[in-house]
């Protein structure tokens, strides 16, 4: 009896295998007789499970956005230095974009200036009253403004009202084609567009901060004197032996390379515009943006290279 039943466990094992076998044949089978479209190769499974690439191929191709953005840019200012030492120069229209793009921006700057000046010596003077230090309100408002705050906020508000004007104003021309038109009378409009405006901010804005640097401490004198009750002579006393000649030319100094990176990003943007009115919007948009983030970028390093002088 225990043979038979050896026997027959032997028999049903070999037909249980060859079943299996026969079924694995038959899958081999039908994975060979389908279309190459259909066949799951190795290569189709690792980019479809693999999602990390698709970020990868989307970052790469931001970051060759940027290079080239920045390729663009850098080439531009070369052509523009070039034309700043060649004739013919354009003087009548620096003069007239300084008008426009510089006398008309006092009042923003000002006002801007003129508010946080109020509202840096109210905020000091609360703060360091708990250490009795009331009386040193003056020096702090007008080292935080003279230094950083005034250079800064004045460029952030050209960079806002001049930057997205300049790429306005150039993308329209470029929708246009009062652009071609300029290079069909064999006129260069890097001479003629690029470098009075570029010139125009460089030269003004350094004059805006040094009066937006003056109506801040004015401001803050104002609210010394009446909310306060510190006198006049002793804020001006405090501001005038605290504060150093090496923190108003620091100050001014930052305010070329702002002008220069507004200018030059407000250009570049409304000369490569194509397409119609939203194009030259969008354009104006990234003016701001682009404008915003590299003068607080750029306004870290140079107070680092400052402060190492």
């Amino acid at each position: 009896m225990e043979e038979q039943s050896n026997a027959i466990n032997r028999t049903e094992a070999t037909d249980a295998l060859a079943g299996f076998y026969s079924a694995a044949d038959r899958s081999v089978e039908f994975r060979d007789s389908m279309p190459p479209t259909t066949q799951q190769t190795a290569t189709t499974i690792f980019y479809r499970n693999i999602r990390w690439l698709k970020f990868v191929d989307r970052l790469g191709k931001k970051g060759a956005g940027i290079l080239e953005y920045l390729g663009g840019l850098g080439t531009m200012l070369v052509q523009t230095a070039h034309a700043a030492v060649s004739r013919p120069f354009y003087g009548s229209e620096v003069i007239a974009q300084m008008d426009e793009l510089g006398v008309q921006s006092l009042s923003i700057t000002g006002i801007t200036a003129f508010s946080v000046g109020m509202v840096l010596a109210l905020q000091t003077a609360y703060s360091l009253a708990a250490f009795g230090g009331k009386m040193f309100t003056g020096r702090v408002v007008a080292v935080s403004l003279v230094r950083e705050l005034g250079p800064v906020l004045t460029a952030l508000m050209v960079g806002g009202r001049v930057g997205s004007g300049i790429t306005a104003e150039l993308g329209s021309m470029t929708v246009t084609e009062q652009v071609d038109a300029l290079r069909s009378m064999a006129i260069s409009p890097i001479r003629r567009l690029v470098l009075p405006r570029v010139l125009a901010v460089v030269i003004m804005l350094p004059i805006l901060t040094a009066i937006a640097d003056v109506l801040g401490i004015v401001g803050g004198l104002l609210i010394a004197v009446t909310d306060l009750q510190i006198t006049p002579q002793d804020y001006l006393n405090s501001v005038w032996n605290y504060l150093a000649i090496e923190d108003i030319t620091s100050g001014i100094a930052k305010t070329f390379f702002f002008g220069l990176e507004v200018a030059a990003i407000g250009c570049y943007n409304g000369l490569q515009v194509e397409g119609g009115a939203t194009s030259v919007g969008h354009a104006t948009t990234r003016t701001v943006v682009f404008a915003s983030i590299s003068i607080l970028i750029s306004d870290f390093f140079l107070t680092k290279l400052f402060l190492a002088l």
